[in-house]
């Protein structure tokens, strides 16, 4: 698997493909490099051209050039579809990556084949619960030592009852980054994403095959937020994994790969 680059909109976006059969677009959350989908990747593929980028001003995808919008964000992704000749892909979404999914099929709608949206939400905003346990826990990923930091993210990431099996490390070599380090535009996004509202669009979305995954655990996105999303586009199909958090890409991934791979076979 070799990185490759697309200038459009003053920044060169990283960029890799893998995999032969019909084309699928992964886009990663907050602050998250592309690779983060390797688990995904590895196995889907075997019978499918898996594309995974950094998103503007994160990672390889340099300099930041214009504005960070989801609706940017979104036309990326499609100029990467068309550098790759792709008319229509199926797009798969993470958290914030959901957003830029959403976008994706309401401005473009027949190039996106279907909708996979995992520990994501319709109106950005929604994000965090505003509670003051939530608050504090957010805080703590911001300040402290290295290690303390790191722990906080994993709180965040991960339900307390896998926290000990996991190696900060590994999930470090997939986020791209150390877990007590944040990249500098991840405010930026994260600006984005409170500024992105769809809710008012989404029953435009009937007939797009749509599977929207929750974790039981997460304190980011709460199964509240992914079943209102699911409900809202008219056919969607509804998934909470137990025992999951935010990062059940990663944590369940053969039970999220075992999905998508059913989800595309039906589209």
């Amino acid at each position: 698997m070799q990185t490759s680059c697309c200038f459009h909109k003053g920044c060169q976006l990283s960029y890799e493909v893998r995999g032969n059969g019909p084309p699928v677009v992964f886009i990663q959350g907050l602050g998250i490099h592309g690779r983060a989908w390797k688990p995904q990747v590895d196995a889907l593929a075997r019978d499918y051209r898996c594309l995974t980028f950094d998103n503007r001003g994160i990672g390889g995808s340099q300099p930041r050039g214009c504005a960070i919008t989801i609706p940017q964000m979104a036309e990326d992704a499609l100029a990467l579809m068309d550098a790759q000749g792709w008319e229509a892909a199926q797009v798969v979404g993470q958290s914030m990556g959901g957003l830029v999914a959403i976008e994706m099929a309401l401005r473009a709608g027949r190039r996106v084949r279907s909708l996979a949206l995992i520990c994501s939400l319709g109106r950005g905003s929604a994000v965090f619960p505003r509670d003051p346990g939530m608050i504090w826990r957010w805080l703590r990923t911001q300040a402290g030592t290295k290690p303390q930091k790191r722990r906080a993210l994993l709180e965040l990431l991960m339900p307390e009852s896998a926290l000990d099996g996991v190696d900060p490390a590994e999930l470090a070599d997939l986020f791209g980054h150390d877990l007590a380090e944040h990249s500098p535009v991840s405010a930026r996004q994260l600006l984005a994403l409170l500024q992105y509202d769809a809710t008012a669009r989404l029953g435009e979305l009937a007939g797009r095959p749509t599977l929207v995954v929750s974790g039981s655990e997460d304190p980011i996105t709460p199964p509240a937020l992914g079943r209102a999303l699911a409900a809202a586009i008219p056919g969607a199909r509804f998934v909470e994994i137990a025992g999951a958090s935010h990062a059940a890409a990663i944590q369940h991934a053969a039970r999220v790969n075992a999905l998508l791979a059913e989800h595309f076979a039906l589209s």
